[in-house]
């Protein structure tokens, strides 16, 4: 482990161990100046990820029809309705179809799932700059979150990232006392309260918004109600008037398929 915290530079202090995958002790430090929880190095990644989506999750689906309905209000009324987009970690780009299906430019990225629903829509076919770059159920996996946001504009050229993680409040909470830890699965390796996203954000130069379990970084300026008005349950309303007023690419995504596996063949 790092005596070193990877946001601010921090000095790590240990506050409790947990047993992960049922039979590891793992060891939690936290920086008291940003707040970031972190287990030690997870050395046990490799099997935790044996299967990219776990067993255990059975709110995937659920979670995923959750996030699109507020992330369509969140692109339509702040962002370009026909800009291009990246759903980055996209597991098995269920996220992507369903932003296509609404009438969202989305593309899908992942290194370590296959794109099963979102196929013919890799991230290498959006043409750059993209409009912005989202990373849902991704930031608590991973280890150097200030790396792996600037990697991820940089890579994908673009100056915005939407996420989501559920933050906590004041101590930590004790193992066995916040299901967030994950435990069993041993994928979750970070937690964040708000300061540590604050604190990210002003690190890559950028502002942050946030509500509830959705946040986003930018360089762009917002009123923050706006984000947290559309991020929260009247967003996931307003997604209605949304799909009303966007026009789904289902059809038009299955003739592009088509006429692409026809010049295949050619």
């Amino acid at each position: 482990m790092s005596e070193r915290c990877p946001v601010c530079e921090g000095a790590f202090e240990y506050r409790f161990s947990a047993e992960v995958l049922h039979r590891y002790q793992v060891k939690y430090f936290q920086c008291p100046r940003c707040g970031l929880l972190q287990t030690e190095k997870p050395y046990w990644l490799d099997e935790a990820y044996d299967e990219a989506i776990a067993e255990t999750d059975t709110g995937l689906v659920r979670r995923n029809l959750g996030i699109s309905m507020r992330l369509a209000s969140v692109l339509y009324f702040l962002f370009d309705r026909d800009g291009r987009y990246v759903d980055a970690a996209g597991g098995y780009g269920l996220l992507a179809r369903l932003m296509r299906d609404i009438g969202f430019d989305f593309y899908w990225s992942d290194k370590h799932c296959a794109n099963l629903l979102a196929r013919g829509f890799d991230a290498e076919k959006a043409e750059r700059p993209l409009a912005a770059v989202t990373a849902f159920e991704v930031i608590e996996h991973v280890h150097d979150p200030l790396t792996f946001l600037r990697d991820l504009m940089d890579q994908l050229q673009t100056r915005t990232v939407i996420f989501s993680t559920t933050l906590f409040e004041g101590a930590p909470p004790l193992p066995g006392k916040w299901w967030y830890y994950a435990h069993e699965t041993g994928q979750h390796v970070s937690f964040y309260q708000r300061r540590t996203l604050e604190a990210i954000a002003e690190r890559l130069g950028m502002r942050l918004f946030s509500h509830g379990w959705m946040h986003m970084v930018t360089d762009r300026n917002f009123r923050p109600v706006a984000f947290s008005v559309l991020a929260g349950k009247l967003g996931a309303l307003l997604s209605y008037y949304v799909k009303l007023n966007m026009t789904t690419r289902a059809v038009s995504d299955h003739d592009l398929l088509v006429r692409r596996g026809r010049e295949a063949r050619s």
